[in-house]
């Protein structure tokens, strides 16, 4: 790797942070577990810092039942009451209730697809879209296909899912390669 390709952008200096980046961010994902994880993980970021919520991660693994949609979609009120008060997640109720409504949902799209790994992927054809930013500044928020799939999610009855969090997903699950060309992730994922 040469030195120009070395060189990463990425704007911490957290370990955890740049294990994330170098490990995980931008792999693409077809595990629907995985997949039904970081949408819950980038819908509970909504007004918080990622490091915020990569922080609890394992809380959130926890909480949700090692992320097993089936069970979460079952979860009750006694379940939002233990939610809420566990110091391992983000204990916002509107964020916790859409959760268990996301897994619902999850579920149907699944039913209805195949899978949520299709169900997803369609809205990049089914092919990671590889993009060639030179600069952080240059990543964008939102795209025509995070729009379209906030629009579809929240028309299944998902919630926190708009299309920042939605394009933020896409990144996170590798529909999207937004390391910048200098990266030297770039060119492995």
């Amino acid at each position: 790797m040469t030195d120009e390709l070395s060189r990463c952008p990425w704007p911490s200096d957290d370990p955890a942070m740049v294990r994330y980046h170098d490990e995980e961010w931008g792999v693409p994902l077809h595990d629907d577990r995985a997949l039904f994880e970081f949408l819950t993980l980038e819908g509970a970021q909504a007004g918080l810092s990622w490091r915020t919520i990569l922080n609890r991660r394992a809380g959130y693994r926890a909480a949700f039942a090692d992320w097993d949609i089936k069970r979460i979609a079952a979860f009750g009120d006694d379940d939002v009451v233990r939610l809420l008060a566990d110091p391992g997640i983000v204990r916002n109720r509107a964020k916790v209730v859409a959760t268990i409504g996301n897994a619902s949902a999850a579920l149907d799209a699944a039913a209805e697809f195949g899978s949520l790994d299709r169900f997803f992927w369609q809205f990049v054809d089914d092919e990671q879209r590889v993009n060639a930013y030179r600069s952080i500044a240059e990543l964008r928020a939102e795209t025509d296909q995070s729009q379209r799939m906030s629009r579809d999610l929240r028309a299944r009855g998902f919630r926190f899912v708009g299309p920042t969090i939605c394009y933020a997903f896409m990144q996170a699950t590798g529909m999207v390669n937004d390391h910048v060309v200098t990266c030297f992730r770039y060119h492995e994922v």
